[in-house]
């Protein structure tokens, strides 16, 4: 039996950092997620008949962001800092020099997932930020498994090449 309040409800948190990985745009990406789970609570009646609730519930989202970016043409602001906040190490002997470094890289690496194409994004968005199984990013974004993969190999390989490039071009300028 789902229960709005249980299954549901403590998905706003992942369901937030999806629309604002796909927006770009805290205020948007709040409203989408109002809006999905609006939309969730309309087919309560079908939620006992849905095998992944949690899967249901992201593509709604995804869907819901993918039209509001289409509307917005919201494609080139940048995400709040808070998003990649994961991604950076928190030492306790880190100098103010090493966070300069590595809010930069992160920057670098954030800049390069924007570039990316929108699948291999939202795939490396559920895996490596959001840690889903390759089935569950497969069922929101109505893929194959095997599409998932090589969409996140290419995507890595990308940001790998795009980051050492820049990081080979900064080396020169010095």
């Amino acid at each position: 039996m789902v229960n709005f309040r249980t299954d549901i409800l403590p998905l706003k948190d992942a369901l937030f950092r999806l629309a604002l990985r796909i927006l770009q745009s805290r205020e948007e990406a709040e409203d989408v997620v109002q809006e999905t789970m609006l939309k969730v609570w309309a087919r309560r009646e079908q939620w006992n008949n849905i095998e992944n609730i949690e899967a249901f519930t992201m593509t709604i989202c995804r869907n819901l962001s993918l039209d509001h970016l289409k509307r917005l043409d919201n494609q080139h602001a940048s995400l709040d800092d808070e998003t990649f906040s994961l991604m950076e190490g928190t030492g306790n002997n880190i100098t103010p020099f090493d966070h300069v470094v590595s809010q930069n890289r992160i920057e670098l690496v954030q800049q390069i997932i924007n570039s990316l194409p929108e699948k291999q994004r939202s795939c490396v968005q559920l895996r490596d930020i959001e840690g889903k199984p390759y089935k569950d990013i497969a069922n929101i974004l109505n893929i194959s498994e095997e599409q998932v993969k090589v969409n996140i190999f290419r995507a890595r390989q990308t940001i790998r090449q795009r980051f050492q490039q820049m990081e080979d071009f900064k080396g020169k300028e010095q």
